[in-house]
């Protein structure tokens, strides 16, 4: 994972961060998208990252979600202006709380996945 590898650089450049900083935006839509197809897909109405976040957290699918807000509220702030203070800051966040954050998402899922390919039964066809 591109963000895990960022997150290891100890004094990043202004385009290493930069990067990290991408690859945490980069991650961020496509975990919240998940979290939308998922909670689409067991019959609930989602349209936005802030009610993705808050309905996977009353399905009990996240724990932490005021750590999620918060992430969407960064994501928001850095794809929208930059301002070297908030990058070193967003960066901060980054490596201690966000990309732990989006790798149990991601960990969490891929067990998912592999339960359900595990209960699928499948049928042998006879020619």
């Amino acid at each position: 994972m591109l963000l895990e590898k960022a997150t290891l650089i100890q004094s990043p450049s202004d385009i290493e961060r930069a990067g990290m900083i991408q690859f945490f935006e980069m991650a961020f839509e496509l975990s919240w998208k998940l979290l939308k197809d998922y909670l689409q897909k067991e019959g609930y109405m989602i349209n936005s990252p802030r009610q993705a976040i808050k309905q996977a957290v009353q399905a009990e699918i996240l724990k932490n979600g005021h750590q999620w807000l918060n992430a969407l509220e960064d994501r928001n702030l850095t794809v929208h202006t930059y301002h070297e203070e908030t990058a070193i800051a967003v960066e901060n966040k980054i490596k201690s709380c966000y990309s732990p954050m989006l790798k149990a998402l991601y960990s969490d899922f891929k067990s998912r996945a592999a339960s359900k390919i595990k209960s699928i039964k499948f049928q042998p066809t006879t020619v």
